[in-house]
């Protein structure tokens, strides 16, 4: 039987594997068009704005968190550190750590009160580890830390920790000037004399994501220092005056409890570019007094005390950190502090060694 002939196009059959299946037809993919690309710095800058902007629940919260965990002496622990377990003269270690932010309410003007109600305690040593913090901040501590010395008259030494710079060195200059009352470890930076209002403009960035600022002010002044545009010579003019003022104020600070400035006022202003300086530099350009560890410290406020090393108990103030403080973030002496989302976004003068607003509390 003859059978009819292939059309033209048709597929052939292979003798050796048998008929060929049709292959499947598939749509062509729709293209899509490229996703524009957005750096996540530009998204981490977004939600920080939006924090600030949108902030006034957690600052509510924050606020609520503070009322219900004030206390008489903010819950203050004393850990042993050292010498005699028993003792009726006591030399307490208050430890300043971390960004120093307002002082009010925090633990260590709670464990300034806690001394200055203490007769037992007969000598203070601060144990700095911070790179500073605000301008009111700084000098709230600097004032209370000198207040309670005269009122009680007892000395106070100063040890440093891996980093006591700008504001923290501010703070330092509580111990006064008495010879050898400034220690620095090794390993120590320091310095950082200077003040910074840090102002990012964010405009390009917003008009990418379509935010555009819309306030509503008295003046065109009470606006200054916005993220959302480019500063204005005349915002620029009030902020650099802003700045030189607190930078006088800290360098007079420094003079009146440096002697070797009081007498040299260049040396200070040659050595206060807002550098950081070793250990090593700093014990040369007379910023501090001595290379040495926290337990030299610890020696010489008992000498300046005139005790008997035997008969002192040395312990460290430390945060108790209930419940609250935990869910809140506002433990005291660390964690992030709600209040401060929104203050991150205001201009301020920082003593800081850092070019970061920061959101943590002291």
């Amino acid at each position: 039987m003859d059978l009819p002939a292939a059309s033209a196009g048709s597929p052939q059959p292979s003798p050796s594997t048998g008929p060929v299946a049709p292959s499947p037809v598939v749509a062509p993919s729709p293209q899509r068009a490229a996703p524009r690309r957005r750096s996540i710095f530009g998204l981490l800058l977004m939600l920080v704005l939006l924090l600030a902007l949108g902030g006034s629940l957690l600052l509510n919260l924050g606020l609520l968190a503070g009322r219900l965990g004030a206390d008489g002496d903010g819950n203050i622990q004393e850990k042993y550190f050292s010498h005699a377990r028993s003792s009726s003269h006591k030399v307490v270690i208050i430890p300043i750590s971390g960004m120093i932010l307002d002082g009010g309410d925090g633990f260590v003007k709670h464990a300034i009160d806690r001394v200055s109600k203490d007769d037992t305690v007969k000598a203070i040593v601060l144990r700095i580890d911070s790179p500073g913090g605000t301008v009111s901040g700084s000098n709230f501590l600097y004032h209370h830390l000198k207040m309670l010395t005269a009122k009680s008259k007892i000395p106070m030494v100063v040890s440093m920790g891996s980093l006591a710079a700008s504001g923290g060195y501010y703070v330092a200059m509580a111990a006064g000037p008495t010879p050898d009352s400034i220690y620095a470890e090794p390993t120590t930076w320091t310095g950082s004399i200077g003040v910074i209002i840090p102002h990012y403009n964010l405009a390009r960035l917003l008009k990418e994501y379509g935010v555009k600022e819309d306030s509503v002010a008295s003046h065109r002044l009470k606006n200054m220092g916005s993220l959302a545009r480019e500063m204005t010579e005349e915002e620029r003019k009030i902020f650099q005056e802003l700045v030189d003022e607190s930078f006088a104020q800290f360098k007079q600070i420094i003079r009146e409890n440096r002697p070797r400035f009081q007498s040299d006022p260049a040396a200070l202003d040659k050595l206060a570019t807002g550098q950081v300086y070793t250990a090593q530099q700093a014990r040369k350009l007379g910023l501090i007094d001595q290379i040495g560890f926290l337990e030299a410290a610890v020696d010489r406020a008992i000498e300046l005390a005139k005790l008997d090393p035997k008969d002192v108990t040395v312990v460290k103030y430390r945060p108790e950190m209930g419940l609250l403080d935990l869910l809140m973030g506002q433990a005291r002496g660390s964690g992030l502090d709600l209040n401060q989302l929104l203050d991150a976004a205001s201009p301020q003068a920082y003593y800081l060694a850092n070019h970061l607003p920061p959101l943590g509390k002291r």
